[in-house]
């Protein structure tokens, strides 16, 4: 296997190309997914928030499944937030549905004032199961 192997989801949307970055690497046994954000299959944002929190991790998922992985293999996660004070309600619905139950991953949430035109995006870190 290469050291490091570029991962991409069956499904890609416009934006790896748009950008220039992949999906998400695999490095041994670890998966680095880039920032998924709730883009339609354009690249465009999707305008309702509640339905974008739920697409950046339906993407997400989509990319975990192109590696081998699943949401529990997930370690480490990032979250950034345009608003986070206003959207922090809609988003832990999202991730209550998600993640419903215990063991967590590690989380840390970040405001921040720029997504290129979206209001929320989640990287993450997962340990793939042996093939």
């Amino acid at each position: 296997m290469p050291r490091n192997e570029p991962v991409f989801p069956k499904d890609r949307h416009a934006l790896y190309e748009q950008h220039g970055y992949s999906a998400a690497i695999r490095s041994g046994d670890l998966l680095f997914v880039s920032g998924q954000v709730g883009s339609r299959p354009d690249g465009s944002p999707e305008p309702d928030f509640a339905k974008q929190v739920q697409l950046a991790f339906d993407n997400l998922q989509a990319v975990l499944d192109a590696a081998g992985c699943s949401l529990s293999d997930i370690v480490d996660v990032t979250t950034f937030h345009t608003d986070p004070e206003a959207q922090f309600g809609t988003i832990m619905e999202v991730k209550s549905r998600v993640f419903p139950q215990p063991p967590y991953p590690n989380w840390t949430a970040v405001g921040v004032t720029w997504l290129a035109g979206f209001d929320f995006e989640i990287k993450v870190i997962a340990r793939c199961p042996e093939k």
